[in-house]
């Protein structure tokens, strides 16, 4: 039996008033005895979704909808008020598995804080579509420091280089008025030290974040922060010009940090407390090293060093808007008042940037430095 011919023998059968609910007892009937093989984590929403429902009653549109891969908030709910023990062993206890699965099942406990959820990941997971976006992300970024580094031969500090800040990706305070300088300066690094770290991060958080919630949220995520990083800077750091990847890397890495210790009982990636400490060790030292080179550069330059202020507006974006993303792993954004409030104040921020840049600069009268 196919799928859709298991929704007409729901639909006439258990509700055929068309109520848009069917009782418990029959459900449960049909779910025991059905003849469409389901993967065992679909199982176990199934009988979540009659165990824990209190009004005799199962929703046919929830039902429809977790058997075309989607969960809606009232099956997470069943869950975690703790109405139904899960029967299954934990994904750790599963033998005989492929390189791809075993990598699978390793995302799966290095993201997801929930044994439900980490099953239905390792269970619906495919590469369609694959993670790519991050990947993309530094394979152009690794080409365009290559070809600037031969360029210029030069491989660390190349913010002191005249020809590099000429390049047409870098934001400039005097060339604010190309758009999309506010995005594509994140192609461009002050030297090998800040794209290693960067390119480190986005491979190692931002492909697993990308397997687990897909491209579209965490590239949303990830152009936010970079987006916030360039308007912030043009409003807080207004002199200075922005390089670098790491507005998108900090709101990632800030945003699955958070998720962690929000979740902290049920993590169960290995080592996670000296993971979190070195975590924060490495990003506080990179945010240091952007200071010092903001406001005490150790090479004669034409103009002000690129700002560190990206850094922490990535955060921002990761602790607002990135948590909010990574807690509703398969939950609807649109259906949650807290996403819709977040855009808000994030579709705000944009607008104020805007008229920022329109008109701020020209009646405080700041001194740009010369274009380059």
């Amino acid at each position: 039996m196919d799928r859709s011919s298991l929704f007409q023998l729901i639909q006439e059968q258990l509700d055929p008033d068309n109520t848009g609910f069917i009782a418990v007892e029959n459900f449960t009937s049909l779910v025991e005895h059905h003849e469409l093989q389901l993967d065992p984590s679909k199982l176990d929403m199934l009988f979540a979704l009659v165990q824990s429902n209190e009004d005799g009653q199962v929703c046919y549109q929830e039902l429809i909808e977790l058997m075309s891969s989607k969960r809606s908030s009232s099956f997470r709910r069943a869950i975690a008020n703790g109405r139904r023990t899960l029967q299954r062993e934990i994904l750790l206890d599963e033998t005989g598995l492929g390189v791809y699965k075993r990598f699978v099942r390793y995302v799966a406990y290095e993201i997801l804080p929930c044994e439900t959820d980490r099953r239905w990941y390792f269970h619906q997971n495919s590469l369609c579509p694959p993670p790519v976006f991050m990947a993309i992300i530094t394979i152009i970024q690794i080409i365009v420091f290559m070809c600037y580094g031969i360029m210029l031969n030069k491989w660390v500090l190349q913010t002191y280089q005249p020809d590099f800040m000429k390049s047409s990706l870098v934001y400039h305070p005097r060339h604010r008025l190309q758009v999309w300088r506010f995005f594509s300066y994140m192609f461009m690094h002050v030297g090998l030290e800040q794209l290693g770290f960067n390119a480190l991060l986005q491979l190692m958080i931002g492909v697993p974040l990308e397997m687990v919630h897909g491209i579209l949220r965490i590239s949303l995520l990830y152009m936010a922060g970079v987006v916030a990083g360039s308007l912030t800077v043009s409003i807080t750091d207004m002199r200075a010009p922005v390089v670098g990847g790491s507005g998108g890397v900090y709101a990632l890495c800030s945003a699955h940090l958070a998720n962690v210790v929000m979740n902290w009982a049920g993590m169960r990636c290995p080592y996670k407390l000296l993971r979190m400490i070195l975590a924060l060790v490495c990003m506080s030292s990179e945010v240091g090293r952007a200071v010092w080179l903001r406001f005490s550069p150790p090479l004669p330059s034409s103009g002000p060093q690129p700002s560190f202020m990206a850094h922490l507006a990535g955060a921002v974006v990761g602790i607002s808007m990135g948590l909010l993303i990574l807690r509703s792993y398969e939950e609807s954004l649109q259906k949650q008042c807290s996403w819709w409030v977040i855009l808000f104040s994030f579709i705000t921020f944009l607008l104020f940037a805007i008229f920022w840049n329109i008109f701020a600069y020209e009646l405080l009268g700041v001194q740009l430095p010369p274009a380059p």
